[in-house]
């Protein structure tokens, strides 16, 4: 034990050393700055007080106002650590963030961690009733959030202080960020006695979001095992396209203060915006949801290569399934770039999917990066044989904590269920099959909706595809798919039919198949399939 254990740390060093986290600094520098870490522990403060130490000029936010430094973010967030401590917000409060991508976010979260406050991070496509459920529950002292949020906000803000992030106007009638800053004081804050905590909401596809706790690692290590899958490295730049209240987008933020290296962000995702971003701020990362991809694709090679996107060494893609046929298509046109991690809320990340796992097998979710254990269970909690379906259990130093209105996720042997279930290849590469309420028994047979979807999906003519088990009175349940056609493709029922019929079991064929216009989805790009089932 005590061998693993040694070559775990000299394994951690070595990634961290290849990817510039620990590069050469000035001997002062190194000391404060590993002093600061020491006394912030693995927190947003941490890597924003070090980096402000060690780069104080370089910059580490790019968003539409402009450029911050790393040492104008560290002043001011300890302003607004201090302002919002003088306004009657203490250690251990709950603090709401309804950001889009900008500066405010990062700095809210931020000085709350500074603060010791929790930072629960609200979705910007929640609707009034599910903020002020959430907030009901989980009580935050106050919401900080961008103006245009303010009318949905206006039931889940009763009796709770308000900030503004981002306005396009003059928001008169609530405080802002920019003038709690410019009236704090911009000295070092004292660490709080107890870490503040970042709670993450469930996306909420199948009902009511719930609160995540997520805890602080004991170590570097996890880091040091997604680094050594995706080759980020510091001082560069990094385009953060998914939204930062979700797990992906906020893990790369807080990746890329423990590398000192620039965010760019914007507030709307748009394709070519997003292109255009890269060409012009020589982007060298780019952080997505599949979807994402998806529409920058539909804007055609034409388009795309308008823009010079050769400083592009990674493409991380997490939050939904990615389908293998649009992963090949991705690396066709951006080259041998992308990585695809899998992982939920609670789990954190479970495998990482480089470009050669990619090219061997398409639709993959990869291996477990090092330090992370990935099992594959019966109904009896007992391991699979490779090839067989099994639910997925995880294990790392990242799990959650349990949800804050209390419960959790089954764990055996101290791994925890991600919800999904799937299979190995040969290889050992994970194959994510949907979630574990997904499967239906149609006439005693089970079938998982994901293999049917990827399947479609590979068609011609075929842009879209979810599929979504429906009651049925003779099988007991049935198949129904939603397909959504590209411009001038004339499928019809009949095909799809056909197509799976000739490539898999009849009794995982859809018997229903439904043409839409677009798939319903949620801010981070997962289809709303319980809007699906609902449908008439």
């Amino acid at each position: 034990m005590r061998l693993e254990a040694l070559s775990t740390k000299a394994f951690t060093a070595r990634t961290l050393l290849e990817s510039r986290m620990l590069g050469p600094a000035r001997p002062d520098k190194l000391v404060r700055s590993l002093i600061a870490i020491n006394r912030w522990g693995p927190t947003p403060a941490a890597g924003y007080t070090a980096s402000a130490i060690r780069h104080p000029d370089a910059v580490s936010i790019i968003d539409e106002l402009g450029t911050l430094t790393f040492d104008e973010v560290d002043r001011r967030t300890n302003a607004l650590a201090h302002a919002l401590a003088d306004d009657g917000v203490n250690e251990g409060d709950r603090v709401a963030i309804m950001c889009r991508n900008q500066r405010g976010f990062v700095e809210a979260t931020v000085a709350c961690s500074k603060l010791g406050a929790h930072a629960l991070l609200l979705n910007t496509a929640f609707a009034a009733p599910q903020l002020a459920e959430v907030c009901q529950r989980e009580d935050p002292t106050a919401i900080v959030h961008d103006e245009e949020f303010s009318g949905l906000l206006h039931e889940a803000a009763r009796g709770r202080r308000r900030y503004v992030a981002w306005t396009d106007g003059d928001a008169r009638d609530v405080p802002t960020l920019e003038r709690l800053i410019a009236s704090g004081d911009r000295s070092a804050v004292v660490p709080p006695v107890d870490k503040g905590r970042l709670i993450i909401l469930t996306s909420g596809t199948t009902g009511s979001p719930k609160g995540a706790r997520r805890r602080q690692p004991d170590s570097l290590e996890p880091i040091a095992g997604l680094l050594a899958k995706i080759p980020l490295r510091a001082r560069e730049r990094t385009l953060i396209a998914a939204p930062l209240f979700h797990s992906w987008g906020l893990a790369h933020l807080v990746i890329a203060a423990g590398l000192s290296s620039t965010v760019v962000l914007r507030r709307r995702f748009d394709p070519e915006d997003t292109l255009r971003t890269i060409d012009e701020h020589g982007c060298t990362a780019l952080v997505v949801v599949p979807v994402m991809l998806q529409r920058i694709l539909e804007l055609g090679r034409a388009r795309i290569g308008r823009y010079d996107t050769a400083s592009l060494r990674v493409i991380a893609a997490s939050g939904s399934a990615l389908p293998g046929a649009l992963a090949t298509e991705v690396m066709d046109t951006f080259g041998e770039v992308l990585y695809n991690l899998y992982g939920s809320t609670e789990v954190a990340w479970a495998t990482i999917a480089t470009p050669a796992d990619l090219r061997a097998a398409p639709g993959t979710a990869g291996h477990p990066p090092r330090g992370t254990v990935v099992r594959l269970l019966g109904d009896d909690d007992e391991e699979v044989a490779r090839g067989e379906t099994g639910r997925i259990f995880v294990g790392s130093e990242l799990a959650f904590e349990g949800y804050t209105g209390g419960g959790g996720k089954t764990v055996v042997d101290g791994l925890m269920a991600s919800g999904d279930v799937g299979h190995l290849d040969a290889e050992g590469r994970l194959f994510v099959d949907g979630r574990d309420d997904e499967m239906i028994v149609s006439g005693g047979e089970n079938v998982f909706p994901r293999e049917v979807e990827d399947l479609v999906a590979l068609m011609d003519g075929v842009e879209e595809v979810a599929m979504v088990g429906v009651p049925d009175g003779e099988f007991g349940q049935r198949l129904r798919a939603f397909v959504v056609l590209a411009d001038g493709a004339r499928l019809t029922e009949q095909d799809i039919r056909a197509h799976v019929k000739a490539h898999l079991a009849r009794y995982k064929s859809p018997r229903d198949v439904v043409f839409l216009d677009e798939l319903p989805r949620n801010a981070t790009g997962k289809v709303l399939k319980r809007e699906l089932v609902a449908r008439p």
